[in-house]
């Protein structure tokens, strides 16, 4: 096992973590947005005003991007060891 395929897997592996944790990190941010600008906009200074919103959306988004983070997760886990005998000899 090269260099070469060493940086490879580990770039592989920080996209397939980027890509799967995108959709929630987006929400999330949007989310908090959305009751940041509600809370200027009302004066409302509650700290924990924007912890509930934000958590619905995650657990609605996990809910909806579930499958698909599962499945793009698993097809990267089946080719680790798919290709396992070729890492390690």
């Amino acid at each position: 096992m090269n260099s070469e395929m060493v940086i490879s897997l580990a770039e592989r592996g920080v996209y397939t973590i980027l890509l799967i944790s995108a959709p929630l990190l987006l929400l999330a941010l949007v989310v908090g947005l959305i009751v940041s600008i509600f809370q200027a906009t009302t004066q409302i200074q509650e700290q924990t005003l924007a912890f509930i919103p934000k958590i619905v959306a995650v657990l609605i988004g996990v809910i909806f991007f579930g499958p698909w983070m599962l499945t793009t997760l698993l097809s990267y886990t089946t080719e680790i060891f798919t290709n396992l005998t070729r890492f390690v000899g």
